[in-house]
């Protein structure tokens, strides 16, 4: 009898990250998955559905405008309640730290399904940094049954917490799965304005829009961004810009009107992975970007105080930088400027995995039910 699993999510980087491990999973005779969404973020999350052609077989379609952190755990932990009642998985796969991830533990946990965490053990034991994802994820791997850790650091983290070594694995990182079918060559953006960017010059990834860098930490940023656009004339920076009003009243301001800066709505998978593959490198507060970039060879420039990701910050392929102004922008100079640097960080070998973490958490769950 195949083991019925149900997968949630809710935003795009749980979608991107959970695409290929759906795949292997439909592939699998011994796995039989269903696919339900929060719709957490529901344009973001249905441009990876669209370009992967996936269709859930549960919407529970949640988001509303300006919605709370409150808001989002009522609807998604109701919805995903009632799903579990109707679908009746043997076990139910979560992604990482999102609200929707915590809701469907808590879901999962009081159905008394098993429980599985994908990406499991990233930790930075400051509560507030990244908010709310740092506590989403530790309560999640109190309820997980089966931890599917991306690295060994996130292992021991897990064993730290008395999670037996027995139900945790060692995956590799499903994120770099997803890059073998999104990035190509000969690849057409579909925003069109990427495609008369010359590529040839020296341009900057951008995203920035942690609910802990709201308000003044972004201004900053944006500020600091600015000021590098003006002393460096040969460089274009691209700014992917969160649709959330809070990011975009705080940037427009700031960076709008500049003919080097391109202020952009999210891009769907295919044209982010691309724009960074072709970029110089990527400045981004994003936990998911400091996974995909070193696989790319680009260097990363973390706007954020913590990262919980610091296997790539050992690897040489990330910097934790912050926010503050004069920071960023000194930070940003300094890998336009010395080539020693910038080469240093673009060599550097990418920490999380070769490619086949699904097939690895495939014969994990496998195992864990006597397949």
């Amino acid at each position: 009898m195949s083991i019925k699993i149900l997968t949630v999510f809710g935003t795009r980087p749980e979608a991107a990250k959970m695409v290929p491990l759906v795949a292997v999973l439909r592939d699998c005779p011994y796995t039989k998955i269903k696919v339900a969404v929060t719709a957490q973020h529901r344009a973001q999350l249905d441009q990876v559905l669209n370009v992967f052609n996936i269709k859930p077989d549960y919407d529970l379609d949640i988001m509303q405008p300006r919605q709370t952190l409150a808001d989002i755990t009522i609807r998604a932990l109701k919805g995903v309640e009632e799903t579990i009642a109707k679908d009746k998985p043997d076990l139910v796969l979560v992604h990482g730290d999102t609200t929707t991830t915590l809701a469907a533990s808590l879901a999962a946990y009081y159905a008394q399904v098993k429980l599985g965490h994908v990406e499991a053990g990233l930790r930075t034991y400051d509560k507030f940094q990244p908010f709310p994802e740092e506590l989403n994820r530790r309560i999640t791997s109190a309820l997980a049954d089966l931890h599917f850790a991306p690295t060994e650091n996130a292992k021991l983290n897990l064993i730290k917490e008395n999670i037996s070594a027995h139900n945790i694995y060692v995956t590799g990182n499903t994120a770099i799965d997803c890059l073998a079918s999104t990035v190509k060559a000969e690849h057409r953006f579909e925003l069109d304005v990427l495609n008369n960017i010359d590529f040839s010059k020296r341009v900057i990834a951008m995203t920035a829009h942690r609910r802990e860098n709201l308000g003044q930490p972004l201004a900053e940023i944006c500020r600091a961004v600015r000021r590098l656009a003006d002393s460096f004339q040969d460089i274009i920076i691209v700014y992917a810009v969160h649709l959330n009003p809070a990011v975009r009243e705080t940037v427009f301001p700031v960076l709008s009107n500049h003919p080097r800066i391109h202020l952009i709505d999210p891009l769907n998978i295919l044209d982010m992975h691309n724009l960074m593959s072709r970029s110089f490198f990527i400045l981004t507060d994003s936990g998911g970007l400091q996974e995909e970039a070193p696989a790319m060879g680009k260097p990363v420039l973390v706007l954020r105080n913590v990262t919980e990701r610091p296997e790539a910050v050992s690897a040489g392929t990330v910097d934790v930088i912050g926010t503050e102004r004069e920071n960023v922008f000194a930070a940003s100079a300094q890998l336009l400027t010395d080539r020693d640097k910038y080469l240093k960080m673009a060599s550097a070998k990418n920490p999380y995995g070769d490619g086949h973490a699904s097939e690895r958490i495939r014969d994990a769950i496998l195992g864990a039910f006597n397949r």
